[in-house]
């Protein structure tokens, strides 16, 4: 206030600068002191003398004092003139004089600054081995001064993020253990990590700082702790916490095992799971082989075994296990009994299980589209017939519903070569998680022994591939039955089918026996079998790098075969998953490549190393091929490979890629397309839908191909409530698909979307971050391979590998499902099932009677036609029944009663576990105060250990059996399965016909 009031008085600082120039040493100290005063007011006029001020600085014979207000003023002054480097300088050559704890522009600004400056000298040094950056000594003052005084001030989050920010890990944990809520610090320590340290190695020091501080306290979180562990790949150190907790005698530290596996799982870091499952010691008196859980013991995921001893069963939660404990010793007895468990669980079994029970008694896909997607298949284009079957599999995915093909054979049984191939692997997807009854299911179309099974290698090729599908990251049990099929065959579509399955089964194993078989059909230099070995050796050795790749990489420069070059550079790339810096190198020989293909692996290299971290180097070099780059390929897979490294902010895709979605070139519009798809999947985002509209009617087919696959991805469990454009999306994909002068590519594009949008009968999603902010490996890879789809089409399946359960299932201690309700705080329509499409309107073939003058004929001739339009919407709702009789085995009973007209619609909804729970709908979910259960910790989703409060009360559980498919016969059994089939079906409608009018024959000729 003095120095305002002293400002006031004076309208110039022209005589306290002519003083600087005074010989007296007290005239310029008392110039400078009262300089400091008016420069917030008079600085343009004080900036024509900041050279005789940097002067004074500098003098020897000045006071130091003096030297600092000299150095305090001219930082001041660059400060208002916007030089922040300088002023910055000056203010540190002031030392004290520069107080931080004033609360000034000023001095936020330059301490900001400070700040910043600290960290990118301290992140310099530690990039560089050889030369220490120099810091300032008042430098680090500044910045640690900052750190306390915000310990001081209870703001731990701030000094949280400054101290990562500078590296300074010892002020991290000092700012972490001074705080009250050590854990929630400790929560949002790792949030921040995950979210803003771009360098791999120094992430991993912060998390292990984070655990050695996790492990001090007296009641860690075990959960946090794990997904540390987790990401620093020490398995040792979970199987000792999970050992620990199944050995305490109370039941609430086996809860939290449970659960803390089943959160693992969710990661699907497979290798890193079954390498914790094998280091969980045996209980004491029993022989290790008796709780070593075989890949054929159905009993250990908690399913209890019925008739047939393949079948999936109910989940009762039973759990036999063989034990020589003796009776004295209970608690190796109660041990014995929790291992066999969480072991079930760490082998992802127990949660396969559950979701198989789960989609199929969920089933809800949009039936009526695929009645609609047969009757527009012309066979003479196979690319459309292969469309169908890739939206069938998909929109049935897991829940082993098979009808479609039983029914529809009589269109499918004229499938030829490749359109053999994809219809049987595409069982592999409806009938993904048998993992006891795969072999059992494809043993019709599996080629058996040297022979072959005389079914056509295109079938057989198939069969193989399905099989990698049903066992995707669980194939000990298939393993060996593959690969001796490769050795057996030399048919290259045969050996094409079993590197896939390979590839899926043993995904991230880096088998180094399988590996060398996969590599002898790659030495054959054939064509078709080399790019899927290409691509299978990549899946073999996800995120390994090192020799395997060069050697990959130098047997492309070899091949004079284009599609085994192809094969290669995404196979490499699938290598560096998750590298970060410490594949540059790779990525720097495959980017500067003159082979235009490997270039294009590169893109996926780069994609994938720095996958999910928004780092910005990765996003400038992707950005400078996609404008820069000869080459079309290249240039459309480095658009699409920015979807892989946002996709944790999805938010910003849309951003960074909507000029490109603007682009002259088409190729570089398409990769946008997938770009949005990929990144936002499973969003809604308002922003990507935007961006993807007018690419669905763009004037290049493929184009508006690839703009319906992404738009449906982003779509996919978003209903109209949520989106009024999802409806208008739904309807112009129907439209697209029946329209005969659609380009077929663009029509494949809409079937293929058609099924995506309804995966898994609605009850899927894509995700690839977990709830722990987790990268989830297979999700990553399987959308990586599946955008190869471009130049293979079988390779859209992998899709698949990407979907993710929606639902919370609560279970208890026995790993059974009890019913009981949890509360959705939001309207039902909100989060439900789309609508199903309706049947086309027959009453546009009603010829209306000719306009009269008589208004008594007008009369006769309304009411003929009301009466036919209500005998056709009667007669459409019929079929509508029947086909969802056919295709989901669902009873006709009665057509469905009319909702009540005006009806209010409730604010809330009461839920049932296990209940559909989209992401959105998330954060609506509460459990009810008088809940019998309460979760172990809080999660509206997943899979979800319960507390039960009233132990001593009988329980009732949710009992689904799954029956088990028939074994799928030849194409000749199902042809006539079908006609059967379509014969029962012909004769309902023309039964329902009957109580029409004439017009009805157009709904019998659709069906």
């Amino acid at each position: 206030m003095v120095a305002a009031a002293a400002a006031t008085l004076v309208s110039s600082a022209g005589g306290l600068l002519a003083m600087l120039n005074e010989s007296h040493p007290q005239l310029k100290s008392h110039a400078l002191s009262n300089l400091l005063i008016l420069v917030d007011q008079f600085w343009p006029e004080i900036s024509t003398s900041v050279s005789i001020i940097k002067s004074l600085n500098e003098d020897g014979e000045f006071g130091q004092h003096q030297r600092r207000l000299a150095a305090l003023l001219v930082s001041k002054v660059y400060y208002y003139l916007g030089e922040l480097n300088d002023s910055l300088s000056y203010a540190l050559r002031a030392g004290p004089l520069f107080d931080v704890s004033e609360d000034s522009d000023y001095v936020h600004t330059l301490v900001a600054k400070a700040i910043d400056e600290y960290a990118s000298l301290r992140s310099k040094t530690a990039d560089s081995s050889d030369v220490a950056a120099e810091v300032h000594p008042r430098l680090e003052e500044i910045v640690e001064m900052m750190l306390d005084k915000c310990v001081v001030d209870g703001k731990y989050q701030h000094a949280v993020g400054v101290a990562i920010d500078c590296r300074r890990l010892d002020k991290l944990e000092e700012a972490i253990t001074s705080c009250d809520n050590v854990c929630g610090t400790l929560a949002y320590s790792i949030n921040v990590t995950h979210s803003f340290v771009y360098h791999r190695e120094y992430r991993q020091e912060v998390l292990q700082l984070l655990v050695m501080v996790f492990q001090k306290l007296p009641s860690p979180d075990y959960l946090s702790l794990c997904q540390c562990l987790m990401f620093l790949y020490e398995p040792e150190g979970v199987a000792n916490i999970l050992e620990k907790l199944l050995r305490s005698e109370t039941k609430e530290h086996a809860l939290l095992a449970f659960q803390v596996a089943f959160d693992l799982v969710e990661n699907e870091h497979w290798a890193f799971l079954l390498d914790v499952r094998d280091r969980l010691s045996a209980p004491k008196s029993l022989p290790s082989e008796s709780v070593q859980l075989g890949a054929n013991d159905p009993n250990h995921a908690g399913i209890e075994n019925s008739t047939a001893p393949e079948d999936v069963q109910m989940t009762d939660g039973s759990s036999s296990v063989a034990t020589n404990v003796p009776e004295t010793d209970p608690k190796e007895v109660m041990y014995a009994e929790r291992l066999a468990k969480i072991k079930g669980i760490l082998s992802g079994e127990t949660s396969i299980q559950l979701t198989l029970q789960f989609l199929f008694s969920h089933c809800n896909p949009d039936t009526l589209i695929s009645a609609t997607i047969l009757n527009s298949v012309n066979m003479k284009y196979s690319i459309r017939h292969s469309a169908a079957i890739y939206a069938n599999a998909i929109r049935y995915a897991g829940t082993t519903q098979n009808t479609f093909l039983v029914r529809d054979l009589v269109c499918l049984n004229s499938a030829t070569n490749w359109n053999k191939f994809n219809t049987t692997a595409g069982l592999g997807i409806i009938y993904r998680g048998h993992l006891q009854s795969g072999r059992s299911l494809m043993a019709t179309y599996l080629p058996q022994g040297d022979a072959g099974g005389g079914r056509g290698p295109y079938i057989e090729g198939g069969a193989l591939y399905a099989l990698g599908l049903i066992h995707a990251n669980h194939g000990e049990g298939i393993k060996e039955f593959l690969l001796d099929r490769l050795r057996s065959s030399n048919v290259e579509v045969i050996q094409h089918g079993a590197c896939l399955g390979l590839g899926l089964a043993a995904q991230g194993t880096a088998d180094e026996q399988i590996y060398e078989e996969i590599k002898r059909v790659l030495y054959t230099d054939s064509a078709l079998a080399g790019e899927a070995a290409g691509i299978s050796m990549g899946l073999l050795m996800v995120g390994t790098a090192g020799e395997k790749a060069s050697e990959m990489l130098n047997y492309a420069h070899e091949t004079q075969h284009d599609k085994i070059i192809r094969g290669l550079a995404l196979g490499i790339a699938l290598t560096v998953y998750g590298r970060e810096e410490k594949a540059d190198a790779l990525i720097e020989k495959m980017t500067q490549d003159q082979n235009p293909i490997l270039r294009y692996g590169g893109m996926y290299a780069l994609a994938l190393a720095y996958r999910g971290t928004t780092n910005g180097k990765a996003i400038r070099q992707l950005l400078h091929f996609a404008a820069s780059d000869v080459s079309d390929d290249v240039r459309r897979t480095a658009v699409l490979a920015l979807g892989f490294v946002l996709y944790s902010e999805p938010e910003q895709t849309p951003r960074i890629v909507s000029l490109l979605s603007n682009s002259y070139n088409p190729h570089v519009r398409y990769g946008a397309a997938l770009a949005v798809g990929i990144s936002c999947a499973g969003t809604g985002l308002s922003e990507a839908i935007s961006l993807l509209e007018p690419l669905t009617a763009d004037v290049v087919g493929f184009v508006r191909q690839g703009a319906f696959i992404a738009m449906a991805m982003v779509m996919i469990q978003i209903n109209e409530a949520s989106d009024s454009r999802v409806g208008s999306f739904r309807e112009k994909l129907q439209n697209v698909i029946q329209d005969k002068k659609e380009e077929p590519i663009s029509r494949m594009g809409a079937t293929l979307a058609s099924g995506i949008i309804d995966a898994g009968g609605g009850n899927v999603t894509i995700r690839l971050v977990s709830k722990t902010k987790q990268h989830k490996v297979t999700a990553v890879v399987g959308l990586a391979v599946f955008s190869q789809f471009w130049y293979l089409h079988p390779l859209f399946y992998f899709v698949s590998l990407s979907f993710s359960l929606t639902a919370f299932i609560g279970l208890n201690y026995d790993l059974k499902v009890p019913r009981f309700e949890l509360l959705s705080n939001a309207k039902p329509s909100l989060f439900g099932y789309p609508k199903p499409i309706t049947a086309p309107s027959a009453t546009s073939s009603v010829k209306r009677a000719p306009a009269v003058l008589s208004t008594t004929s007008k009369g006769k001739a309304n009411k003929v036609v009301e009466e036919k339009a209500n005998a056709e919407t009667s007669s459409l709702q019929v079929h509508k029944h029947l086909l969802l009789n056919i295709f989901c085995l669902m009873p006709v009973d009665s057509l469905p009663e009319k909702k009540a007209e005006n009806q209010a619609e409730p604010s809330f909804q009461t839920l049932i576990n296990p209940a559909r729970v989209v992401l959105a709908q998330e954060k609506f979910i509460d459990m009810l105060e008088v809940c019998r259960y309460e979760p172990v910790k809080p999660a509206p989703s997943g899979f979800v250990l319960l507390r039960d409060r009233k132990p001593d009360e009988q329980e009732e559980f949710w009992l689904i059996n799954v029956p088990l498919p028939p074994a799928v016969p030849d194409f000749g059994g199902l042809a006539a399965a079908a006609a059967a089939a379509a014969a029962a079906a012909q004769r309902g409608f023309s039964a329902a016909a009957q109580q029409g009018s004439s017009a009805d024959t157009n709904v019998d000729d659709e069906a």
